[in-house]
């Protein structure tokens, strides 16, 4: 087959690596496109993968993600319509969704957060298939038509992805703890109302003597305003970086976001989520189950008493490549 991969955001990348190299070995034609934000585009660069760059994130506002829907979809359509490809797959890109379905294209999108609410209005009802881990009930995702279409796979996605990853050995200065942070989605709709959790946590961290933190931003705005707090203790890399070994490495994950908290659990690293919006039913699960600790006071974080490590958990990569495919594997 000829398979589209749409990638709109750093994760997304992490999620394909593998599957894109599997559709390869299985005898597929696979071409990727990207849009610019985050660190997309430099972690392409950083994994090997070729895409084609189309369109960029409209930033906070609505209009501005309006403005840049409105742009990127009719691009996407003229790369794709001459290509005449047999499926197209994403993580949650709506934008790959819409654009298969105007060309009569199959596509399956997969996700793990289930009140993206627009973004799954869009995506998941132009999709022919939707994929989804098991920790979702069912009653979450009906709202977005999917009831005949959806997919499940157990476990969380990132112990499919990270199967094959062995971390590269990781600095840290002597007598120091390495705490890996990660900035919130400040520009997703889904989470608009900031997070001043996270920057307490930061503050408290930045100024511990023991501590070793690199943060890991979103955005060059979020990059800029933790290097203007001039926290003594935190450093900020300049660009994209392998960030599993770091995680693999670190004694502790602060992460107001979703995708790197699930990286810390499927690699056995102590992780506590600052997230303030809407828990998920994935983050959900992990907090009953202990594998993720939801902080409420930067006080709760206490470098003498961080859990001991998890069991890293590996999944075949092959089972979700199948479920995404279907019958058409």
């Amino acid at each position: 087959m000829r398979v589209w991969v749409d990638l709109t955001n750093s994760p997304h990348v992490l999620v394909f690596r593998p599957l894109i190299r599997l559709l390869r070995e299985r005898g597929h034609e696979v071409e990727v496109t990207a849009r610019e934000y985050a660190q997309t585009l430099q972690l392409l660069e950083l994994h090997g993968i070729d895409a084609t760059a189309i369109g960029r994130h409209g930033g906070g506002s609505t209009l501005g993600k309006a403005v840049g829907e409105l742009g990127r979809l009719p691009a996407l359509r003229g790369w794709a319509k001459p290509r005449r490809f047999d499926l197209a797959l994403a993580h949650g890109s709506h934008d790959l969704t819409l654009t298969a379905r105007s060309l009569g294209t199959p596509s399956s999108t997969t996700f793990d957060y289930e009140f993206a609410w627009l973004q799954h209005q869009l995506g998941a009802r132009a999709a022919t298939h939707v994929v989804v881990p098991d920790a979702i009930p069912a009653e979450r995702l009906a709202p977005y038509g999917v009831r005949k279409k959806l997919r499940r796979y157990p476990g969380l996605k990132e112990e499919y992805y990270l199967a094959d990853f062995e971390p590269a050995p990781v600095d840290v200065p002597p007598g120091k703890q390495l705490i890996v942070a990660r900035t919130p989605p400040e520009v997703s709709l889904y989470h608009r109302h900031g997070n001043p959790l996270f920057l307490s946590v930061l503050d408290r961290l930045g100024r511990d003597e023991r501590a070793h933190v690199v943060v890991l931003p979103r955005t060059d705005e979020q990059r800029a305003r933790i290097h203007g707090l001039g926290l003594p203790s935190v450093s900020v890399p300049d660009r994209a970086v392998e960030a599993q070994s770091l995680i693999a490495a670190a004694a502790a994950v602060v992460s107001a976001g979703g995708t790197m908290n699930r990286e810390a659990v499927a690699l056995g690293t102590p992780v506590y989520t600052t997230f303030t919006g809407r828990l998920g039913a994935v983050d959900e699960q992990l907090i009953r189950e202990g594998r993720l600790i939801q902080l409420h006071d930067p006080a709760q974080l206490d470098l003498d008493g961080l859990p001991p490590r998890g069991e890293r958990l590996r999944r075949d990569p092959n089972l979700l490549l199948d479920l995404l495919l279907g019958e058409r594997g």
